[in-house]
């Protein structure tokens, strides 16, 4: 089993939360220390015994750790890991949970310094609600977790990082990083998009009495769930894969664009064929995780 002395979470809200106790759960680490900008939620990962104790600054947080985990919006990872890179001690791993990956890895690599370990980490897990009040040490049980290493990775710490992420009960996948944003900015990223923007085409419809939000029903609710996700970090994620996820836009525009037709045109075996494949592949995916 993976073992860490020393534990540095940078952004401990539900993701870093719920790798901080599976580390407890599973005695990866002796101690874990906390830091980040949210000192109210830092607080009350305390309270929780998420982690052991609060660091007063990043560069506090990394100086004895073994194992740095960067949890924060994938946004402020270039201007964290140039603070912290020269900080932290020879032979540290400092791994990420970010969605993004591509040229953001090349970055992190291009400012650390030789001697930290870089391993670059996406778990495919999370809820629309954030923070440590909603972390889990079985939130990433039975789920992906993408390991994006480059030449430059150091086999040992990628066996490391593995290790925790096996720990959790993730299935790991090793993917080059390009690939890996071209592939989440399909998967992930445009249904993000596509929900955010739904809720924003019908939030100011109004009956002349009601919204009609308040009409809403399971099948709306459901397809725009991930709309309540932090607004924070999916603008990082458009930013950082803009390529990737205007590429994704493009392509459901064309699709919307599609059906769009055959319905002007009352084409009903169109309509009925676009349906009957996209609801075959759906069913072959088997039941939401």
């Amino acid at each position: 089993m993976v073992h860490f002395g020393e534990v540095a979470i940078i952004g401990v809200g539900l993701i870093g939360g719920s790798l901080a106790k599976v580390m407890k759960v599973n005695g990866i680490a002796d101690r874990i220390t906390g830091a980040g900008r949210g000192r109210e939620g830092l607080e009350l990962a305390l309270r929780l015994g998420v982690i052991d104790r609060i660091a007063d600054s990043l560069e506090e947080a990394v100086g004895d750790a073994d194992l740095v985990v960067l949890a924060t919006p994938v946004g402020v990872f270039e201007q964290i890991t140039k603070r912290i890179g020269m900080v932290m001690k020879p032979g540290a791993i400092l791994t990420d949970v970010g969605s993004v990956k591509g040229e953001m890895v090349n970055t992190l690599e291009s400012i650390l310094p030789g001697h930290v370990r870089y391993v670059p980490g996406h778990p495919i897990a999370g809820k629309e609600k954030t923070g440590v009040a909603e972390s889990s040490d079985t939130l990433f049980k039975n789920a992906k977790c993408i390991l994006t290493p480059t030449e430059k990775t150091d086999r040992a710490a990628l066996d490391a990082v593995r290790g925790i992420w096996e720990a959790a009960g993730a299935k790991v996948i090793i993917m080059d990083p390009f690939l890996h944003d071209k592939v989440f900015a399909a998967v992930s990223h445009l249904p993000h998009v596509a929900a955010y923007a739904m809720m924003c085409a019908v939030s100011d419809m109004n009956t002349g009495t009601d919204d009609y939000l308040a009409f809403s029903g399971a099948g709306f609710r459901d397809f725009t769930r991930i709309a309540a996700s932090s607004p924070e970090m999916w603008r990082d994620v458009c930013l950082l894969n803009k390529k990737n996820i205007v590429h994704m836009i493009e392509r459901y525009q064309f699709s919307l664009s599609k059906l769009k037709k055959a319905i002007e045109k009352a084409d009903a075996g169109t309509i009925e064929k676009i349906f009957k494949q996209a609801s075959d592949i759906r069913k072959g995916l088997g039941a939401s995780r």
